[in-house]
């Protein structure tokens, strides 16, 4: 990817904190690097555990309470709106608070809206309940993009982001399993109250063994600087190339694991709901990819690894095309890897490109990111219904085209600006 503009960041808001010593920030093989990395991944599984409870038990829920995909997937997209609504304010605390403080009071909040979920007793309720779940969460995220990117060094940052996405990858992945054969047996109250259980346990890793912040330098609220670094952000191109790439990949993802479930206990498939849930097992997929993204980096350079995600995802949108259970979980896993390839990719570039305000830098990417989570599932339920399984493969393949149409003009404008010095001396 092209490098930042320079004058869209020569902004410096109150929050912006003075750079770290490497000496004073972790490293691989380092004191406190194992613990923060462990606390980071059981914090990154509890969130997406906790946003996407409800996903693989859309069709039993819509079956209690008599309701189409179309609205029971709100049960998914309020959530996911919630966090996209509030990532930015409650980043803006964390300034003033501390990551570590935003971070623990945002997974307490979640887990205990988490416990009371199982007893919604109508379908609005459940939507309401979690909305205001996925608000909580919303100061999760962003604090941990900000916490990596000052306690960690900057050569090891990618690798660090890319094991918090692995944790949110496992967390997905184990939520749904275990939520799809609790629904089995019990129904799916108990599936979402065995996922609130998991969360507790998370959360108390996570507290447990998350280090102090060494680098974090406390702000005073001031709105008008967050302003100022809000709009520095969206000025910068790259950051706004970024933020877009992220928002489509999620729409890809919302929309294709919103509606399986509703294709999988269908014609030709109908399988039961504990098969169903087993069906996220390809989340692993996705954090062997989000986990060597790094790596992708090291040799492909960006572009070339958003290429790879782009390239892996198109390939599983048409092969699940066909009416095959094989055909149907490849598509899955090249879905997945694609999504989290492309995800670790796009957002440690937020933070390596954002040098001050990098709380609402990641924020805005987040807000995108669970934005395009929400309209994917909305549309992708709507297409799902208009169209069938190939309504919401359209859709994604859109999507796509959407990160390739970005990318490539990220591509033209490095170009453009690389000849503009040698045009200029003539």
């Amino acid at each position: 990817m092209p490098p930042a503009s320079t004058g869209a960041l020569t902004t410096v808001s109150a929050s912006a904190a003075p750079s770290s010593p490497p000496q004073l920030q972790l490293a691989p093989g380092g004191p406190g690097y194992r613990r923060m990395s462990f606390a980071l991944f059981a914090a990154g599984m509890a969130t997406f555990a906790l946003l996407y409870s409800t996903q693989a038990l859309l069709p039993a829920i819509s079956s209690d309470f008599g309701g189409a995909a179309s609205r029971a997937s709100w049960t998914v997209s309020a959530a996911t709106g919630g966090l996209a609504l509030f990532v930015l304010p409650l980043s803006a605390l964390s300034e003033r608070f501390g990551r570590r403080t935003m971070m623990t009071a945002s997974l307490t909040v979640a887990v205990a809206i988490g416990l009371l979920v199982p007893f919604a007793p109508s379908l609005g309720w459940l939507i309401a309940l979690r909305a205001v779940q996925g608000a909580a969460l919303a100061g999760l995220p962003a604090s941990a993009m900000a916490f990596l990117a000052e306690e960690v060094r900057p050569k090891a940052l990618v690798a660090a982001i890319g094991l918090f996405v692995a944790g949110n990858s496992i967390g997905g992945m184990s939520g749904r399993i275990v939520a799809g054969w609790v629904a089995q047996a019990w129904g799916w109250r108990a599936a979402l109250g065995a996922i609130g259980l998991m969360a507790v346990v998370c959360a108390v890793v996570f507290r447990l063994l998350l280090p102090p912040a060494r680098n974090f330098h406390p702000a005073p609220l001031n709105p008008r600087a967050l302003g100022r670094t809000v709009a520095a952000h969206l000025g910068d191109p790259l950051l706004r190339r970024l933020y877009a790439i992220g928002a489509l990949f999620m729409t890809v993802f919302g929309a294709v694991y919103t509606v399986i479930g509703y294709r999988l206990v269908g014609e030709p498939f109908n399988l039961p709901q504990g098969l169903v849930g087993s069906i996220f097992l390809v989340y692993l997929v996705g954090t062997v990819s989000s986990a060597a993204a790094g790596r992708l980096v090291a040799r492909l350079g960006r572009r070339g690894a958003l290429y790879l995600a782009v390239s892996a995802t198109t390939a599983g949108l048409l092969i699940s095309l066909a009416d095959a259970l094989a055909a149907v979980l490849l598509g899955l896993v090249l879905i997945t890897a694609g999504f989290f390839a492309g995800h670790a990719v796009a957002s440690s570039s937020v933070s390596r490109t954002a040098k001050t305000g990098r709380a609402q830098a990641s924020a805005l990417y987040q807000s995108a990111y669970y934005l395009g989570s929400s309209l994917g599932g909305a549309l992708g339920a709507v297409a799902f219904h208009s169209a069938g399984w190939a309504g919401t493969v359209a859709l994604g393949l859109l999507a796509v085209l959407g990160v390739v149409s970005v990318t490539l003009y990220g591509s033209y404008r490095a170009r453009a600006t690389r000849r503009m010095p040698a045009t200029a001396g003539h």
